[in-house]
């Protein structure tokens, strides 16, 4: 699983450092497609939704920072997707038979976004 803290993607080169974002996208998205795709529940399910919910948390507490070079507005959208990311997550795990394909398409495009 991939642990690192976003101070470590700061220290980085910007390109690194999108990079790692990028790598930490695709591995939510690969366990989310997973789990949607095998119709998992339980564990698994839980497991691929917290990855989701802990890179957010990341990537919020990082897009509020007053150290944050990136445009207001961007930040504030970001943030935005970022609290809606964190709802659905709430609605997918009391829900089990909710499908991820909303998160999946979410986090997909900020993953795009991220070339």
């Amino acid at each position: 699983m991939y642990r690192f803290s976003y101070s470590e993607i700061l220290e980085d080169a910007p390109e690194t450092g999108r990079e790692r974002e990028r790598e930490a996208f695709d591995r939510a998205l690969g366990l989310l497609r997973d789990v949607e795709a095998r119709g998992l529940r339980g564990a698994e399910r839980t497991a691929a939704v917290g990855l989701v919910q802990d890179l957010w948390n990341v990537l919020i507490a990082d897009l509020l920072s007053p150290d944050n070079a990136l445009p207001e507005g961007l930040r504030d959208d970001l943030v935005s997707i970022g609290l809606w990311t964190m709802r659905e997550v709430g609605e997918v795990l009391s829900a089990p038979e909710r499908s991820l394909a909303a998160l999946i398409e979410v986090n997909t495009s900020i993953r795009e976004g991220l070339r």
